[in-house]
């Protein structure tokens, strides 16, 4: 008998994978602030897992948190979700905290992020939707749906003032108008410098380059290009919500020295044209069935922080799904004296 197919798996769980990063920015706030990133990362990740609990998925972990600084989080190869027979198949790309530094501080940019890949085919290998990158670092530019459109195209290896000219022309503004979003990181300079010099503004982060990455492909986001070296896990995920955009994202593995080079060659299995490859968010988000999930924790161009008014906790979230390009934007209101959030790591309910 044949198997059957799902048409929309997606509709299946959207909802509820918003309560999962809305749950993780919950948990987290309670740790904004304070100092310590790794407390407010374990926190967040056990309110996701916790929501996870109680999905109809079968859920694989294809890029998890920590793999760069051993930080608290959900892990690579994890299993999420009940597992029942009839859950949908995911491949799972989060990161229940993209700004741990920002939440410890108390600063602006923090989300909870949460991308999927759903099988259509009960029988389909989840493994197969969402890449694992095996560097730290990839080089990438993002841009939205106008530029990415009609002919004349962003190239990773193109002259920054080319880029820009083309950025601006398909825009229909000045150069001197657009913004570039960058980590403000030493290893950039260069880059910041040819973006001056051309005439384009500069807007420079601490942390958040999955957000960052999406901002050009949302409405008045004020933010027109993101360009620079940042995580490779944060660029499957960031390809995840600007596929749903209609944007691009173009990525290239960065190793940091020569030493990560040879290893990737040795360990990982890479060539020389495994490490020249330029990725689209089409190549790092396989298929139709993408749904990417977001709340804010504090302000960003992407979504307002978690905001007290009297009996309620506010979260503010964005629902994206790629197969129709619909995005969602979900302000809760969370009753101070019901509302729950379940942890994993005991199953039981937590009051806010």
């Amino acid at each position: 008998m044949a198997t059957k197919t799902r048409p929309d798996p997606e509709r299946q769980i959207d909802l509820d994978l918003v309560r999962a990063t809305e749950n993780a920015a919950l948990a987290a706030w309670k740790w904004f602030g304070k100092g310590d990133k790794n407390i407010a990362d374990a926190a967040a990740s056990d309110a996701m897992r916790g929501m996870f609990q109680l999905i109809a998925c079968k859920g694989l972990v294809r890029i998890g948190e920590g793999r760069k600084d051993n930080a608290p989080g959900i892990f690579t190869d994890e299993r999420l979700g009940t597992w029942e027979e009839d859950g949908v198949p995911l491949a799972v790309a989060v990161d229940p905290i993209d700004g741990t530094t920002l939440t410890a501080k108390g600063l602006p940019g923090a989300v909870s992020v949460l991308a999927v890949a759903a099988c259509e085919n009960p029988d389909d290998d989840p493994a197969e939707l969402f890449p694992v990158i095996p560097s730290h670092y990839m080089e990438k530019i993002a841009y939205g749906p106008k530029v990415a459109e009609g002919p004349g195209k962003v190239r990773m290896d193109a002259p920054i003032d080319e880029n820009l000219d083309i950025i601006a022309f398909k825009l229909k503004k000045r150069v001197k108008d657009l913004v570039a979003v960058l980590l403000d990181r030493p290893r950039h300079q260069h880059i910041i410098d040819s973006i001056r010099k051309a005439g384009c503004g500069i807007r420079l982060i601490s942390d958040g380059d999955v957000a960052a990455a999406i901002a050009p492909s949302l409405p008045n986001s004020g933010v027109d290009l993101y360009i620079g070296i940042g995580g490779s896990p944060e660029a499957v995920i960031a390809a995840a919500a600007i596929k749903c955009l209609g944007g691009e994202q173009l990525s290239r593995i960065w190793p940091r020295h020569d030493a990560e080079r040879q290893s990737l060659i040795r360990e990982h299995g890479c060539t020389e044209a495994d490490l020249a490859k330029i990725w689209t968010v089409n190549e790092m988000a396989k298929g139709d069935h993408i749904i990417f999930v977001a709340t804010g924790i504090s302000d960003s161009p992407m979504l307002r922080g978690i905001r007290y008014d009297q009996q309620h906790c506010i979260t503010e979230s964005v629902l994206m799904r790629s197969r129709f390009r619909t995005v969602r934007r979900i302000e809760a209101f969370h009753n101070i004296d019901s509302k729950t959030i379940r942890l994993a790591s005991s199953g039981e309910e937590m009051r806010l």
